[in-house]
């Protein structure tokens, strides 16, 4: 048997005795916990008094399990309802949206699930609600999936010349994790001017309100409850419960204090924030080409979802 202590942080196959002396085994990744061992299972984490161990081994990591398409559609209508387009129509399960062309994932066809109606013919539908509303028709579509492989089919391809990212990652993240021992934050309800400052630069539009501040519009009552975090002259945030997951977006840290732990602060504060809330899980979206915010979100525990695209008629 190799030496625990050379285990520790590895993933292993971890042979104990139980209390009535049978024998089992624990795989997933061994931490120490005082004087007990800890495998992190699928299950949980299993404690094991070092006595009733009998044999341990380090083994491969895991494969990653893809998640369901279920489950996938199910995150992308959650971040649809954080981040609420001005104009939000159903197309049977598809959701066609529009806010005024600020960011892509407000003026597409959020299309997961059933579009009530044969692909080509849920797509001339998209291109009409697009120019009625006088915004690009473009499709977000989780890549892989039977959604994506139909619309590709029809012959929309990838909108290479999407400013902000044709290709986003969606990352979660546990939010006990992302909220241990945070700083205090000043967090508010609604955004002040300080705060449209540091995340957008300027005062926003009606449009881009209306996406990012849902109280200046929605009824107290409404599902989606939204905070804003500013740390005043160098960074801010923006969250949003759905749910029992955290919508985490709009951070924004002036490039002067940037390594100063001011978006760790933004970001713990928020979790906390969102726990209080009844959250368990943050979620975010992060377009594949800002590597600065993937190794950013990395090191805080975030880990890939899934992805999704934007696809748009090959033939404009």
């Amino acid at each position: 048997m190799e030496r625990l202590e050379d285990l520790v942080g590895r993933r292993v196959a971890l042979r104990h005795r139980l209390g009535s002396g049978l024998l089992t085994d624990a795989v997933g990744e061994l931490t120490v916990d005082g004087a007990s061992l800890v495998v992190q299972t699928r299950r949980g984490p299993v404690r094991v008094a070092r006595p009733d161990v009998v044999a341990a081994r380090a083994i491969p990591p895991a494969v990653p399990r893809r998640p369901s398409w279920a489950a996938v559609a199910h995150l992308e209508n959650l971040c649809a309802d954080a981040w609420p387009a001005r104009v939000d129509e159903p197309l049977g399960a598809w959701r066609l949206r529009a806010a005024g062309g600020f960011t892509g994932r407000a003026n597409s066809a959020l299309a997961v699930g059933d579009p009530g109606t044969p692909v080509p013919a849920a797509l001339e539908a998209v291109r009409t609600f697009a120019d009625g509303h006088g915004v690009p028709p473009r499709v977000h579509v989780p890549v892989g999936s039977p959604w994506d492989r139909a619309v590709a089919a029809a012959g929309w391809v990838l909108d290479a010349g999407h400013e902000a990212g044709a290709e986003v990652a969606v990352l979660v993240a546990d939010l006990d994790r992302l909220a241990a021992h945070h700083p205090a934050v000043a967090l508010a309800e609604r955004p002040d001017d300080a705060w449209w400052a540091l995340a957008l630069g300027r005062e926003p539009t009606p449009d881009e309100r209306w996406v990012l501040d849902p109280g200046s519009h929605a009824a107290p009552d409404r599902t989606v409850r939204t905070v804003f975090g500013l740390v005043r002259g160098a960074g801010a945030i923006r969250a949003a419960v759905v749910g029992d997951h955290l919508h985490l977006s709009r951070l924004a840290v002036r490039p002067e204090d940037r390594r100063a732990g001011t978006g760790t602060a933004l970001t713990a504060a928020a979790a906390a924030w969102g726990r209080e809330q009844g959250a368990r899980w943050a979620v975010l979206q992060v377009a594949l080409h800002n590597t600065v915010a993937r190794a950013f979100y990395d090191a805080l525990g975030a880990a890939e979802h899934h992805r999704y695209r934007y696809l748009v008629p090959g033939n404009r």
